[in-house]
């Protein structure tokens, strides 16, 4: 499965605010289902930003050098990604860490995150999710000599 990357502050923004978090003591993964861009034909694949901040790592050597292990360690997962939008932010345990032990990590990180956010999700307002809507009938009209 491709692995594309987000683009544009809009597509994090909504990862960001309606993702789930998964944590793990290298990196945080936050998921969200797949939804294709505007005006785009329905390709489900995995969609990631990998995001490394300079409070995390100084050095932009050491940025770029996670953001390449990261790429590399999820392209090359033995299950492969699920259809999804995701944003990985790693820690500096990362660069240190071997090889094989990244790609563990990040494999159960992904089978740990809720199946609604790797299988598409719920659809329409979350809130009225749970709820049986009652139709109300007007009451039929009853005669006077009815009434008490």
């Amino acid at each position: 499965m491709a692995l594309d990357s987000l683009r544009g502050d809009r597509e994090f923004r909504k990862v960001r605010n309606h993702g789930v978090a998964v944590r793990d003591p290298l990196f945080t993964l936050r998921l969200t289902e797949y939804r294709p861009r505007y005006g785009e034909a329905w390709r489900p694949r995995a969609i990631m930003g990998i995001v490394v901040s300079k409070k995390t790592l100084r050095r932009a050597v050491d940025r770029n050098r996670v953001r390449r292990r990261v790429r590399e360690a999820l392209r090359t997962l033995p299950g492969g990604l699920p259809p999804c939008r995701a944003i990985l932010l790693p820690n500096p345990g990362v660069l240190s860490v071997p090889f094989a032990d990244l790609q563990t990590a990040l494999a159960r990180a992904i089978a740990k995150a809720p199946d609604q956010a790797k299988r598409g999700g719920k659809s329409g307002n979350p809130r009225q999710s749970g709820r049986v809507s009652e139709r109300v009938t007007p009451a039929a009209p009853t005669s006077p000599k009815d009434r008490p």
